[in-house]
């Protein structure tokens, strides 16, 4: 995280009129660490990373060539696109964290061009198209060797770094050593989107835009971006897509999204130790709860921001980097409505970096395009945002905020470009229905409580809705108290996100709604570490002070832990044993309880520690004017068990949406693969996953998720599994995954004829018509008819699998 420090600013900015009310960084005066212990922190949790990826059985050969595709086809021309946009250089883990960002966006164009025209042998050889100009150009050659960087402190390199290696540690424990690369056994396990994720990725390997390989032809009408990012990831690096999924990709991306939060935070906040405190907001603290363990029935408000940002949803892990680098240069560019244009005035530090100049507004653009079709719900809620910050612009100055409205052009174009071209304006059976998320939470459909009582019941449910994703953001309050919502541009951007995320899932139905709240929790970590900064502050906390508040804290989050792992069956029992409901969930709102109850006792013990801590300021007047940061530290701790108990779940049983994946269907897959061309298309009867084994006789299948031929044969399949098709998820009522029939019932008739019932015509409509080269029969399913035999030619048969050749 260290970085390289000069005092000699950069030559082309050596005729520039200093930032207004800039002061230099004391490391521009002073010698900085030695380049050793600056770059160690960085050395240590890449290293750290390396060894947990090699104790998951990962190659050595594979580290290092996604480590050079790393480097060459993301940091590299990113970082020096990057230096050419922005308009002064701050600190070197800036250019790189921005920079890697960067490269991701041009990774997709380049990724559009190549696929586009054919021409994927040439992907390593993309960062030339970068790499040349920079190198010939005597103007763009300065971007080679910047000078003026200021050092980050070990400090703050340590704490990003340590926040790295706390990411790496969790993905290692709940994925990593968990789920294998290639199911190579008849009872492996896996978790149950990875196939479908592996062949969207396989997909974008042939196709520009992606069809949907599980229906050949269909149109995805998706946020695909990830996968193209996976594509690009094996055509450039020369990895396996199964490596790159389940071992390589998630720790990178999440690592990044840590350097890009910290580096964020600094630059709107204007405060370097808000960088760490942001990025643990956003990476290490969870949602607040009383539960253990914490299935997914038990999710009480939708996705959870901590597990399914880092593995099990790769489109949100991939989208979050883009995100918080939208965020911060939106912010940047917000910040020139200030009446300077300063990076450091009305008394901050210095420590924010100075502005990004003119270059911003194409970083919004790339970053706003990137972002719409990386993850869907993350425009809206920053075009939420700046709305908010538009319209407070309006009534304060009651003049048009003309940059506020380029921006908002800017990012408008882009979520219409997404909505039109890429999702084709699909909703995936999202709707609107106020409340239609929890209200079965306070539903009392005959009418049998009291209209006071039910009052309660509804307010009591939004305010464990508050407790449960939003309490590490409380931060924001004391912050928006004390300035009496007299807040800067880049403040009501942040609050106006923060808040849109929320109510957005209030107000759509679909479990898919959910990622809106997750989209708007890294606006209100920066505006929570934000408001924390202000109260620490003020608190004036001495050396040891500073250190009791620490360990105060770690012995809070300690005890939580311990409390919730060891008590939590026996508090849920005599919490509603209290509310009269001892035989559980019998009324809607008894899963809530719980943790209401325990928001409640904690709340007590505060009520009890603040009228302790008045009555010691009276004998201690050090305790005067400091109990609100000890309050405050205590609220944004209270959701780091979750983490932990995260990490306790997983190695005490898989995630219950991991499912049977047998090693033998793989290998007939991977077979394939090594047997065909990408154009092949192939016919199988396996449609339904089966989760613990085959169906019994005559049962029905509900849940038409087979996706692992389309993934591991990385082959469209002429019909294969259809539960996320986006024609079918619009039926789905805003269900995670639809379960009817297929839409096209002839079609689906002539597939399993030739599995069950073939002729010499039906094989050869398949194979003139349709372009299948292979029948692959999954006998677990049914077993085909011995006439496929005569028909077609076995090539491969391993007992479970057998795969008949079309001519």
């Amino acid at each position: 995280m260290g970085t390289t420090g000069s005092a000699a600013p950069e030559r082309t900015d050596l005729g520039a009129r200093p930032l207004s009310g800039s002061s230099p960084s004391p490391t521009t005066d002073r010698p900085g660490p030695h380049a050793f212990w600056r770059f160690l922190p960085a050395a240590t949790a890449y290293l750290l990373l390396v060894s947990l990826l090699l104790a998951s059985d990962t190659p050595v050969s594979d580290v290092a060539r996604y480590t050079f595709y790393v480097l060459w086809g993301v940091v590299l021309p990113g970082t020096l696109v990057f230096r050419a946009l922005r308009r002064r250089p701050h600190s070197l883990v800036e250019d790189l964290a921005f920079g890697a960002v960067t490269g991701l966006v041009l990774e997709l164009a380049a990724w559009a061009v190549l696929v586009g025209v054919g021409a994927q042998a040439l992907a390593l050889a993309w960062p030339l198209a970068v790499v040349i100009p920079f190198a010939a150009v005597p103007k763009l050659r300065r971007h080679w060797r910047p000078r003026g960087y200021t050092s980050p402190s070990l400090g703050w390199s340590w704490s990003v770094s340590g926040t790295v290696m706390l990411s790496s540690v969790y993905f290692h424990q709940v994925f990593l050593s968990l789920y294998p690369v290639l199911p190579d056994k008849e009872d492996s396990r896996l978790f149950g989107d990875m196939p479908y994720m592996l062949s969207l990725a396989a997909n974008a390997k042939q196709n520009v835009p992606l069809t949907l390989p599980q229906a050949s032809g269909e149109p995805l009408y998706y946020h695909w971006f990830t996968f193209a990012h996976m594509a690009m990831t094996d055509m450039v690096g020369h990895l396996d897509l199964a490596v790159i999924e389940s071992r390589l990709m998630v720790p990178a991306l999440a690592a990044l999204g840590v350097v890009i939060t910290a580096v964020v935070a600094q630059r709107l906040i204007g405060r370097a130790w808000a960088g760490p405190l942001t990025a643990l907001l956003v990476f290490a603290v969870a949602e607040f709860t009383a539960a253990y363990p914490n299935p997914v029935p038990t999710w009480t408000f939708g996705a959870p921001a901590v597990r399914l940002m880092s593995w099990s949803s790769l489109s949100q892990t991939y989208s979050q980097p883009l995100l918080i680098a939208l965020m911060g240069v939106v912010g940047d560019a917000l910040r020139r409505s200030r009446k300077d244009g300063g990076a450091a005035t009305d008394g901050e530090g210095a420590d924010r970096a100075p502005l990004l100049g003119r270059g911003v507004y194409v970083l919004v653009a790339l970053f706003a395009l990137a972002s719409t079709a990386a993850k869907a719900s993350t425009l809206p809620v920053t075009l939420a945002g700046l709305a908010l910050t538009g319209l407070v612009l309006l009534i304060t100055t009651r003049r048009i905020p003309w940059h506020v409205v380029g921006l908002g052009a800017i990012l408008g174009g882009a979520q219409l470009f997404a909505t039109a071209v890429i999702f084709h304006f699909e909703s995936y059976g999202l709707e609107v229905i106020p409340f239609g998320n929890i209200r079965g939470y306070w539903a009392d459909p005959e009418h049998l409580r009291s209209p006071a009582f039910q009052a309660l019941v509804v307010v009591g449910t939004l305010v464990a809705f508050v407790l449960n994703h939003q309490l590490k953001l409380l931060g924001m309050i004391p912050l928006i108290s004390k300035r009496r919502f007299r807040l800067e541009p880049v403040q009501w951007f942040l609050l106006g996100a923060s808040v849109a995320g929320p109510c957005a899932y209030l107000a759509v139905n679909g479990y898919n709604a959910s990622y809106f709240t997750l989209a708007a929790l890294p606006f209100g970590a920066v505006l929570s570490a934000w408001g924390f900064c202000e109260t620490f502050e003020r608190a004036a906390l001495g050396a040891k002070a500073k250190v009791a508040l620490a360990f105060g804290a770690l012995v809070f989050s300690a005890l939580l832990t311990f409390g919730i792992y060891r008590y939590s069956g026996r508090w849920s029992t005599y919490v509603l044993r209290l509310a009269g409901d001892e035989r559980s969930a019998v009324t809607s709102y008894s899963v809530l309880l719980p943790a209401l109850a325990l928001a409640a006792a904690l709340v007590l013990a505060a009520l009890v520690g603040a009228v302790l801590w008045r009555l010691g300021g009276r004998v201690w007047p050090a305790l005067r004017g400091r109990g609100a940061i000890v309050l405050l530290t205590a609220a944004l701790t209270a959701g780091t068990p979750g983490l932990f108990h995260d990490v306790l779940q997983s190695r005490e049983s898989l995630w219950s949406y991991s499912w049977v994946m047998p090693g033998s269907q793989v290998q007939a897959a991977r077979w394939i693969r090594a047997h065909s061309e990408p154009s092949d298309v192939l016919a199988t009867n396996s449609h339904c996953w089966e989760l613990e084994g085959p169906l019994p006789a005559g049962a029905s299948c509900d849940n038409v998720r087979s996706q692992w031929l389309g993934a591991y044969a990385e082959r469209s399949v002429l019909v294969e599994g259809w539960a996320y098709a986006p024609r079918a998820m619009a039926l789905s009522g805003g269900s995670a995954a639809y379960n009817g029939p297929f839409w096209d019932q002839e079609l689906f008739k002539l597939n399993e004829d030739a599995v069950y019932r073939p002729t010499a015509e039906i094989l050869s409509r398949l194979h003139d018509r349709h372009h299948v080269r292979y029948v692959v029969a999954h006998r677990p399913s049914g077993a085909e008819s011995p006439l496929l035999a005569d028909l077609a030619k076995k090539v491969y048969d391993n007992g479970r699998m057998a795969v008949y050749e079309l001519s």
